[in-house]
Formats: C-alpha cells, sequence, structure tokens
C-alpha cells in the first residue's frame, strides 16, 4: 500500500512525478475466517512496540522501495518517532525462517476508524503465498482493537495483485481520485 497523494519535495532522492489512480477501500465487518499459514517454513509475526527508528526505516525501505513508498523517508526522527512510537500505532511484522518477510502498520488512533497505512511483502518474499495469509492476520489483529471499520487505499503502483486480495478479503471500494507520486531516484 502507498501513501500516493505525496506533496511536491525539493529531496535530492526525488528524480520526477507520475500520475497515479489512487483507490480508497473500507471493510466494515470482520472476516469470516482467518487464512491459515502456507507451509512453507517458520512463520511468526511480532509487534514491534517502541520499534527502533533505525529498524522501522529498513522494514519500510524493505518492502515499500519496489513500489515507490516515499511518504515516511521525508519524516525527520522526531515526526516518525511521534507516529510509530504512539501506543494506538501498531507495527507488525512478519518473519519467515527468522528474517523479515512482511510489513504492516496498523494506525488505530482515530475512535472512527482503524487505518492500514503500510502493507506488503518483502521481495524475496513476494511469490510464496504469504500476503493473503499476513493480511488476514493483520486484519483480525485491526479488528481486535474493535474499530467501526477499517481503511486502507493502494494505488497503481502498488504490487498489481494488492487491489483484488483486498476485494477478496472483504475490502469495497468506497473512492478513486487521480494523484501524483514523486519517484525514487
Amino acid at each position: 500500500m502507498t501513501a500516493a497523494s505525496t506533496p511536491s519535495s525539493s529531496t535530492s532522492e526525488i528524480s520526477k512525478r507520475l500520475s497515479v489512480k489512487i483507490t480508497f477501500l473500507e471493510q466494515r465487518a470482520r472476516p469470516a475466517d482467518a487464512t491459515p499459514a502456507p507451509a512453507i517454513g517458520k512463520i511468526a509475526i511480532l509487534r514491534a512496540e517502541r520499534s527502533p527508528l533505525h529498524f522501522y526505516r529498513y522494514l519500510y525501505r524493505l518492502v515499500g522501495d519496489p513500489w515507490n513508498w516515499v511518504s515516511r523517508r521525508r519524516l525527520d526522527d522526531v515526526d516518525l518517532a511521534e507516529i510509530i512510537h504512539d501506543p494506538e500505532v501498531y507495527i507488525l511484522v512478519l518473519y519467515l525462517d527468522g528474517a523479515p518477510a512482511g510489513f504492516a502498520e496498523i494506525d488505530n488512533r482515530l475512535a472512527a476508524f482503524a487505518e492500514i497505512r503500510f502493507f506488503g511483502i518483502a521481495p524475496d518474499a513476494i511469490g510464496r503465498r504469504l500476503g493473503r495469509y499476513f493480511l488476514s492476520q493483520v486484519l483480525h489483529m485491526a479488528w481486535d482493537l474493535q474499530p467501526r471499520k477499517i481503511r486502507l487505499e493502494t494505488c497503481t503502483l502498488d504490487h498489481p495483485a494488492a487491489l483484488p486480495l483486498y476485494q477478496k478479503l472483504g475490502f469495497e471500494v468506497v473512492d478513486r481520485r487521480d494523484g501524483v507520486v514523486d519517484l525514487i531516484d
């Protein structure tokens, strides 16, 4: 998932801007069943509580660089820590055979809804049937926080399987908008 509607930046790592279509989705009820883990190795999901900033930045880049995630790259350490160390923000790490294989962030700071701000699988773990399992677990964790609904967004730069997966797991499209993303150089 990408934070696609990004402001203009003068950062040297930005090379050009690209138009994208942003899709906003909502889930209004907990999915019926959690998807079972694929039989491919030792799998664990852990919450990274008060994650060191370098670890968060590593996960964000590991999962997000192929899809041009840039919003959190622009934050300085103070602003990033304020978000990710908030007790209502949940950083979840999928591990496969002891190494990070995925990353999700649930923002539960608003009473009206929880938002999955970021979700993705590490490049070397894509195609190993982990996405549906991990997202299913993340959704159940999000619903345990008792929001009225869960929101997320995706854009045309994200993995082509992202939107169909969200819809398979019960998300409905509530809006589509044009946006602009500053591409990573």
